[in-house]
């Protein structure tokens, strides 16, 4: 049974019926020739997203994508630290004396699995600081992502693979040279170690450039989008908020039509209570001038990562066919 099948068979009500009602109005979405903007918050890459997303990236179906500093970085990480990566089974049993003991062997945890500093941090690092110090000496500034992009498009990583590239959505995205908005960049650990090279003076910080500089690059590219844009918002935080709000700010600051977002959905499992931007229902963005109230909208309260696999695996059946399952 394929994934498509199994969905339409089994997810009928509750979070499972949101998740197959979505996944059928997504489809049909993309079908009619829109596109996808996907943000990406939490630890999606660490949890190997790029499995399901970066065949979504291949397919044409993203347009662009949103995501912290983390889930930049940690792609990467991955791809070239496969091997040293340390998974925990009784990751809730462990003490804070067992954190403090994968603290000395430089393995840091997320949940259950273990980033290497040496194998992960210290080699990107290497390479990044080259080109942060080369730009800085041509007097270049760019976006944080487009350092990344720099090595994985001339190949400078390719021989430091431990993990298959087709499974990273960092990796599909640098290839088609997706449009990427990467706000709050500092709090990552690269960004910390930018920030570090600057304080020691090595690196001029207008090498990089800002987060005023990715909305209005954001801005001039949404406004020259002629497809629907849907909304695909993987967690909460500052990945969802910051380019949602490029619509309103078109429209209130600057005065000029541009359609709102098309189409809607949210995968979290942020509760709608205690003022939560994160947690947020659809309809209050409404009063933002984000969505519409005809836009589709969905919200899909779960474990991203048991979810977002399970949606782009059922736009991506039967594609083939060109069925239309309305």
């Amino acid at each position: 049974m394929s994934i498509r099948a199994f969905i339409d068979q089994h997810y009928r009500h509750f979070n499972a019926g949101e998740l197959a009602r979505a996944a059928r109005s997504l489809t049909n979405f993309l079908s009619d020739g829109g596109k996808i903007f996907v943000t990406l918050a939490g630890a999606m890459s660490t949890a190997e997203l790029g499995r399901s997303l970066a065949p979504m990236i291949r397919a044409g179906h993203v347009a662009g994508i949103s995501c912290t500093g983390a889930n930049l970085e940690e792609d990467v990480f991955h791809l070239v630290a496969h091997k040293s990566y340390v998974s925990i089974d009784n990751w809730r049993n462990l003490s804070a004396e067992d954190d403090a003991k994968l603290l000395e062997r430089k393995l840091n945890r997320v949940t259950d699995i273990c980033i290497p500093e040496e194998e992960a941090f210290r080699k990107i690092e290497h390479h990044i600081v080259s080109c942060w110090k080369q730009a800085d000496k041509a007097g270049v500034s760019k976006l944080p992502h487009e350092y990344f992009y720099q090595l994985l498009q001339d190949g400078t990583l390719d021989s430091t693979f431990e993990a298959d590239p087709n499974d990273s959505w960092l990796y599909a995205a640098a290839k088609m040279n997706l449009p990427i908005y990467v706000p709050g960049w500092e709090d990552s650990t690269l960004g910390n170690i930018f920030a570090a090279r600057c304080i020691e003076g090595e690196i001029r910080s207008s090498t990089i450039k800002n987060g005023v500089e990715y909305m209005m690059h954001l801005a001039e590219w949404y406004e020259s989008r002629t497809e629907s844009m849907a909304f695909l918002q993987i967690g909460g935080g500052i990945a969802g908020d910051f380019p949602i709000c490029v619509v309103p700010m078109l429209h209130q600051d600057l005065q000029r039509k541009v359609p709102l977002w098309s189409w809607y959905c949210q995968i979290s499992e942020s509760s709608p209570s205690y003022g939560s931007y994160s947690g947020a229902p659809p309809n209050e963005k409404i009063t933002w001038g984000k969505l519409d109230v005809k836009t589709p909208k969905f919200v899909i309260e779960s474990d991203a990562t048991l979810v977002a696999p399970l949606l782009f695996g059922y736009v991506l059946d039967d594609e083939e066919t060109g069925i239309n399952h309305r």
